[in-house]
Order: structure tokens, then sequence, then C-alpha cells
């Protein structure tokens, strides 16, 4: 009997077994022998040794990714901790020369509760279906992004948008006749990108008049934009206004129709009260002032010949509206992405990051992801024979905190990675990712690798979120995204 025939005969009996006496163990019996099962198949497959070069990856900045550009999922999980060093605040974890499916067996076989491991990083194989157009009573699920300006929302929206893929996708319209007229609404047969500039209450011309920014929420509709969301909520199409950002006008609004996800992305999307309650997830793109000031300095004064002076007073006029009217949402965000100057070096650029990702604990919709040990306090440095890493390295830390007065758990990476492919040794071992199959979030880091941040933890917790948000749609719409 060949290997692989064998292997399916133990897998049925111990399913069988399982389902009469649904034990944990061998439950996870079934599951690793599933997985081993698939690792021999793969390797097969005529797919399984394709080159991951830049001509079949597909191209960073298409908002929906390409068939062709997909890699195929493989099962196979690092099993020991070789070259990484850790620090941890759980004094019975021990790893050394143990791998981490062998811990979490062992767990099982005592008949104790396990937490060192999340089964959710290797979920079982089940058929996924690609979620169909909006259909009769189908809840609609909408997502609040809130940023500052140049803040990276649009490649932030790409990646949540991918994820749920989708045949037609682009602008509603517009964009053409000389700058005349533009939409800031992207649509697929999916998801609907919608910018809450365009409920400005004035132009660029009225406001020289009020003598108010942008930032003020004194000049935004915020009544209309509650009247226009609940109605897209309850699956109606709305006629929403647009502002135009090459002139500055107020243009003739344009028709929404809804679709199943319904993304709301600007400066104020959680000022309103009333809007906050028809949002079913909030997230914050934060970008502290040191790392604004120094993506300002590397784009305004090397592509726009602008004085350090004047970059200086352009930040300086705008932080006290930002700090009073768009900073304080980060308390009403289910998760906030933190980039800050990295520790591990000393660096003026804004080029080497220190990302947060800030998760609340109160949405039923969404579990926090961690590394090894939930709960636990863990700094790791995973850098050694696993992951190569060129100079400073990455760190890597999770465990729970306090933000904006709230209890939360924080996963982070500080640093940069050399090989964007290698980050399946990292994704090993953190739990609660909402992935389909083992590798999955490397995988949509590895297809849209010369997107901005696709070397440091911006792109890599950018594209957990995009994962979560995934999950979050599963659990509220009952329907399954393919992956």
């Amino acid at each position: 009997m060949s290997g692989v025939a064998l292997n399916i005969l133990l897998a049925c009996i111990v399913q069988a077994h399982a389902n009469s006496d649904p034990q944990a163990y061998t439950d996870i019996i079934v599951d690793r022998m599933l997985d081993n099962l698939m690792d021999r198949v793969l390797e097969v497959s005529p797919f399984h040794n394709t080159g991951l070069d830049d001509t079949v990856l597909g191209k960073p900045g298409a908002l929906a990714m390409p068939a062709q550009g997909r890699l195929p999922a493989v099962q196979a999980i690092p099993t020991h901790l070789h070259g990484a060093s850790m620090s941890m605040s759980s004094p019975n974890f021990g790893l050394s020369g143990t791998s981490q499916v062998q811990r979490y067996e062992q767990c099982v076989l005592a008949n104790k509760p396990t937490t060192a491991f999340s089964t959710k990083a290797t979920p079982n194989h089940r058929p996924n279906v690609r979620a169909a157009a909006l259909g009769k009573d189908e809840p609609i699920v909408m997502i609040g992004v809130a940023a500052d300006s140049g803040c990276g929302k649009s490649t932030f929206m790409r990646r949540l948008t991918n994820v749920f893929g989708g045949d037609t996708v682009g602008p509603l319209g517009g964009g053409f006749d000389g700058g005349g007229w533009e939409t800031n609404t992207l649509v697929s047969d999916q998801t609907t990108v919608l910018c809450l500039d365009d409920y400005h209450l004035n132009d660029r011309g009225g406001r020289k008049v009020s003598g108010l920014t942008a930032l003020n929420t004194k000049e935004q509709k915020f009544d209309l934009m509650f009247e226009q969301l609940q109605a897209l909520k309850n699956g109606e199409s709305v006629k929403k206004p647009i502002y135009n950002h090459v002139n500055g006008t107020l243009d003739t609004p344009e028709e929404i129709k809804p679709t199943p996800i319904i993304i709301i992305e600007g400066l104020h999307p959680f000022v309103d009260e009333r809007v906050r309650k028809l949002l079913d997830f909030s997230i914050y793109l934060d970008i502290t002032d040191d790392v604004k000031f120094a993506w300002k300095v590397q784009r305004d004064m090397q592509e726009r010949g602008h004085s350090l002076e004047s970059i200086k007073a352009s930040i300086e006029a705008r932080k006290p509206d930002f700090d009073a009217y768009v900073a304080p949402q980060r308390a009403d965000a289910d998760l906030v992405i933190q980039v800050l100057p990295t520790d591990l070096t000393q660096d003026d650029t804004g080029k080497i990051l220190k990302v947060k990702f800030i998760q609340g604990k109160t949405n039923p919709n969404f579990e926090p992801a961690y590394i090894f040990d939930e709960g636990s306090t863990i700094e790791w440095t995973p850098c050694g024979t696993k992951l190569a890493c060129d100079f400073p390295g990455i760190k890597l830390k999770s465990g729970p905190d306090t933000f904006m007065d709230k209890e939360v758990n924080v996963l982070e990476m500080d640093g940069e990675f050399s090989k964007v492919e290698d980050l399946c040794y990292i994704e090993s071992h953190l739990s609660n990712l909402d992935t389909k199959n083992f590798g999955e979030l490397t995988e949509s880091m590895v297809v849209n690798k010369g997107a901005p941040g696709n070397n440091n933890g911006s792109g890599f917790l950018q594209n957990l979120a995009a994962l979560k948000v995934r999950s979050l749609y599963e659990k509220v719409a009952g329907k399954k995204v393919a992956a």
C-alpha cells in the first residue's frame, strides 16, 4: 500500500473513532494526518516548486488579486525554534528543543486545555465559496477606517479589498475631462469604498471664507453622512455628493448601490455616534508625528523641492485641528495600527519602522492575534537559521496592555525582513490569524511584494487586518469567502 493510501486509510479510521468519541486528542491526530496528506499531494503537484518572482506574483496596486497570482497553500510548519531568542512572562512555557506541534499534543495528552498554540493557525481543509452578490435580507457589513491625509489609506484599501476578490473593480466612473469631474468611490462586485471627504460642508473656496480646515468637524455634513450610510446599510441606493480633490469643488452627486461589504474611509468616520453604531468594525491608522515628519520631509524636500522650514510650518499648522478632531477617534477603534520609529537603531528617514497592532477586546466578532501563548507578555527575536535578517533585524512583542484607557492586546513588529517568502516561519508561531490555510498571510505579502511597507510590520500587519476583517464578515453575514 502506498504512503498516501495508508494515510487516507488511517485518517478515515481515526475520524470514525472521533465521530463516536469526539475527544480533543483524536481530533488533533485527524488534523495532523490530513495536513500530512495534503503535503504529500502538493509534493507531486506541478505547482509545488513554482519560482516566486515578479513575473508570476501579480502587480502591486491592483485592487483585486489576479487568479494567476495565487500561490498554492502549503501545509508545512517549521518544527523547531532554532536560531530564535525569546523571553516570556510564563515560566512553564518552555519550547527549547521541542516543536510547537509536539508541545501542543503533549498538553492534550495530559487532558489540560492548551493555550500554547491556536488551531486557528492551521485549520482543517474545508471548502469555501466566494461570497455572492447581495442577497435578499442579507446583512451588509460596514467597516470604518480613520486616518490623517498621506498616511497610506490607499495602500491599505487595496489590501483590504483584495481579500474579498471580485471581477468588476475600479472607480465608479469619472476622472476624465481634464480633471473637471472625478469620483472618490472604488467598487467591485463585493466591496464599495466610500471617501468621507465627499461629505465636506464647503468647497475649497468656502473654507477660505469660513477660515476652517477640512479637519474641523464643523466642515462636515454629519447628518447627511448618517442618513446615507443608514440607507446603504438597509440595502438602499443613495445619491452621494462628490468632493473634487483636483479643483476643490463640490460636483454632481453620484448613485451608490449597496454591496455586501461597504468600507468608509476618511478623517471622521467615528466622530458621529450614530455612524459609529452602524459600523461592524473600526480601524484607525495611527502614524505618529515623528514618522509623519520623516515621510513628509522625504517626499516634499526630495520630490517637490520644499524647504525644511516650510514643511515644519505646514505640519504645525494642521496639528492643532488634527489633535482636536481626528486623533481622539483612536479611543473608538476596534483596531489601531500604530506606526512609530524603530527602537532597534537610529533612523531619521522613517524607512525602518516599529508597528503595533493594538487590538480591542469588546467586539464579539474579533479575536486578538498573539505570539505563542495567549495572555503572556512575550519578546521574540526570530532572526537565525529559519529567518535571515539584514541589519537591524526584526523583533516581535505580544501581550496585554492599555491604550486610550482601554484594555487591549498588542502584537508588535519592529525592523525589516530580507525575504518576504520567509515570513511563513513567523506566521507559524502566531495564533488567531484567521487564515484559511497555513501560509496564507505570507502569500498575501508575496503576491504584492513590491507594495509599500511589504518589507516591514506595516505591510505584514495591514495584511493581517485584512484577513481578520474577512473573518468578521463571514461571522456577521453568515457567508464564506474563498481563500
